[in-house]
C-alpha cells in the first residue's frame, strides 16, 4: 500500500538493555538506529545520562567478554559515546521520531516483536481515490498488527514461494542432507550492489520483479558495474497539486531558459543573491516597516538586491542593531538607497533579463539551487523528451544515487542504469565468471518518480544545504 507514515511512539516502556535487543531492530542501516530515553539518571563510569535525554542505540556487540549496546548522545551539537550492557535495567521509552516511513520500511524496521505499532498517515502524501481503503479525509491513527509469511525457494522452481507464517504442518531439518548451492539464491538489488566492484560483470535473472513496471528487463542481463550518479531533483511549477518530480542525469542534452523565481521574504533574497549578476525582483505584497529607518513596501516597486548588513534601529525606546538587507529602490529616472528588515514579510517576484539558453551542467555550476526554469530545445537523443511538455521545472537540488548498469545478456545493444533502492527485484546469479567487456551505449533517461519516492528522496537530502533560520521578527 503506497503512502508515507508517521511513527508513534511506543508508551510501554521496556524493563532492560536486553529487552530492548531482543525486540527492537538494530543495525548498520539509516533505519536500524532506533531513540530511547530514561526517565532517570544513568551513571556510567566518566559520564552522566541525564534523565529524558535522547540516547540512540547504534550497534550491538561484544565489549571485553560482555555483549553490550554502543550508544550516543548529542550535547551542544558534539557527540558522546559510550556503551550500555545488555544487563542493564530501568525503564526506557521510545522517543518521538518526526521521520517518515513506507510501510515495507515500518515493517521491517520499526514494529518491534509481539508488540503492534500505531502509525499516522503522513500529510504530505494526504490524496485519495476509489481504490483508497481509508475513509476519504481520514486524519487518525492506524494500529499496524504485522502478518508473518516465509519466502522459501523449491529445488526445481524458479520463483519464490510465500508461505503463511500459521499454515499447520509440520517440518523437517534436512540441510545436511542436500547441497545448498543447489538452490537458487535470492539477492534483492541492494544485496548486488554490496558486491565488490572486483566481482562484476556478472550475469543474473530475475526471480520476481516490480509490479507493474514497463522497463524493457529481460529475463537474463549481464550487471557491468556498480556506481554512484548524480541528478538534479526537479519539480513542476504549478500551484495546485499534484505536482510531477523528475530526476535528471547530468547526460541531458536538452537547453533551458531561466523562469521567474518567487521569494516570501527578503531573507530569501539574501539567499539568493550571488556575485555572478545583480538580483531585480518586483514587490507583490505590501509592507509597512514599524521603524521609520527601514523601508515601507508598496506593491510593483522595483529593487535590485546588493548586500546584508546590520542597522541601529529605535525599539521600545532603546536602540537595537538588526540585520537588514541593503537594495537600490528602481525609481523612474534614479536610484534610491533603502534598507528592508531581514524578516520582512512580503512577497518578491525576479525579473529576468538574462535570455541565454543553458545546459543543466551549466546552470549547477553558475547558480544556486533552487532554480527556476522551462525547456528551450528539447533532448533530441531520446524519442520522446517527458520534461519538454512541462512548462516550469524547479530545480531543488542535486543528490547523489546508486545504480547497477545492466545489459540484455542475449542481445546487448545498449545498457541501462538501474536504480537500486527504488526498484524491488529479486534475482539470482548465474554466474560471477563472466569476461570483462566494454558496456554498450548506455541509456541514461529522465526519470519520473512518484510523489512517495519523491519524499524518500528528500528524506535524506543534505541538511547542510539548508540556510540557517529566519532571524526574529523582534530585535533582540
Amino acid at each position: 500500500f503506497s503512502g508515507l507514515y508517521k511513527v508513534v511512539a511506543d508508551k510501554t516502556p521496556y524493563a532492560s538493555i536486553e529487552e530492548i535487543t531482543r525486540k527492537v531492530s538494530i543495525g548498520p542501516t539509516r533505519f536500524g538506529h532506533p531513540c530511547f530515553y530514561s526517565p532517570e539518571d544513568i551513571k556510567l563510569a566518566n559520564l552522566t545520562i541525564k534523565q529524558g535525554e535522547q540516547i540512540t542505540f547504534n550497534s550491538v556487540e561484544e565489549v571485553n567478554g560482555t555483549m553490550a549496546v554502543n550508544c550516543g548522545v548529542v550535547r551542544n551539537n558534539q557527540s558522546h559515546s559510550f556503551t550500555l550492557p545488555l544487563s542493564q535495567e530501568g525503564k526506557f521509552y521510545e522517543c518521538e521520531d518526526d521521520q517518515i516511513y513506507t510501510l515495507k520500511e515500518i515493517a521491517e524496521w520499526k514494529i518491534p516483536k509481539c508488540r503492534n505499532r500505531i502509525v499516522k498517515l503522513s500529510n504530505a502524501l494526504h490524496t485519495w481515490d476509489s481504490s483508497n481503503p481509508l475513509p476519504e479525509n481520514f486524519d487518525g491513527c492506524l494500529i499496524l498488527t504485522p502478518v508473518y509469511e516465509v519466502q522459501a525457494v523449491m529445488k526445481f522452481r524458479k520463483d519464490i514461494v510465500h508461505i503463511l507464517s500459521d499454515l499447520d504442518v509440520e517440518v523437517k531439518d534436512i540441510t545436511d542432507c542436500y547441497d545448498i548451492n543447489s538452490f537458487l539464491q535470492p539477492l534483492s538489488l541492494e544485496d548486488v550492489f554490496e558486491r565488490t566492484s572486483k566481482e562484476f560483470p556478472m550475469v543474473a535473472e530475475i526471480m520476481e520483479g516490480p509490479s507493474g513496471s514497463q522497463k524493457p528487463y529481460n529475463l537474463l542481463h549481464t550487471v557491468h558495474k556498480k556506481y554512484q550518479a548524480t541528478r538534479v531533483l526537479a519539480s513542476e511549477i504549478r500551484s495546485d497539486s499534484p505536482k510531477r518530480h523528475f530526476l535528471i542525469p547530468m547526460s541531458y542534452k536538452g537547453k533551458f531558459k531561466r523562469r521567474p523565481r518567487e521569494f516570501p521574504t527578503a531573507y530569501d533574497l539574501e539567499i539568493a543573491r550571488s556575485e555572478k549578476e545583480q538580483l531585480h525582483v518586483v514587490a507583490t505584497k505590501a509592507f509597512d516597516s514599524p521603524h521609520k529607518e527601514l523601508f515601507s513596501v508598496l506593491v510593483g516597486d522595483q529593487f535590485l538586491v546588493q548586500q546584508c548588513q546590520t542597522s541601529e534601529v529605535l525599539y521600545e525606546g532603546s536602540k537595537k542593531v538588526i540585520d537588514v538587507l541593503a537594495c537600490e529602490q528602481i525609481l523612474s529616472d534614479t536610484y534610491k538607497k533603502v534598507l528592508l528588515p531581514m524578516y520582512m514579510e512580503g512577497g518578491f517576484v525576479e525579473v529576468i533579463h538574462d535570455k541565454k539558453q543553458y545546459q543543466l551542467s551549466e546552470i549547477c555550476k553558475e547558480f544556486r539551487l533552487p532554480f527556476n526554469v522551462k525547456v528551450s530545445v528539447r533532448d533530441l537523443s531520446v524519442e520522446e523528451d517527458v520534461l519538454a511538455a512541462v512548462p516550469g521545472l524547479q530545480f531543488e537540488e542535486e543528490i547523489t544515487d546508486s545504480y547497477l548498469l545492466i545489459s540484455s545478456a542475449s542481445s546487448p545493444v545498449e545498457s541501462w542504469e538501474i536504480p537500486v533502492y527504488r526498484l524491488n527485484m529479486s534475482v539470482h546469479l548465474l554466474s560471477k565468471d563472466v569476461q570483462a567487456i566494454v558496456p554498450p551505449v548506455t541509456k541514461t533517461t529522465v526519470e519520473e518518480i512518484t510523489e512517495e519516492q519523491y519524499y524518500m528522496v528528500r528524506r535524506y537530502e543534505n541538511k547542510n544545504l539548508h540556510p540557517p533560520p529566519r532571524p526574529p521578527k523582534k530585535p533582540t
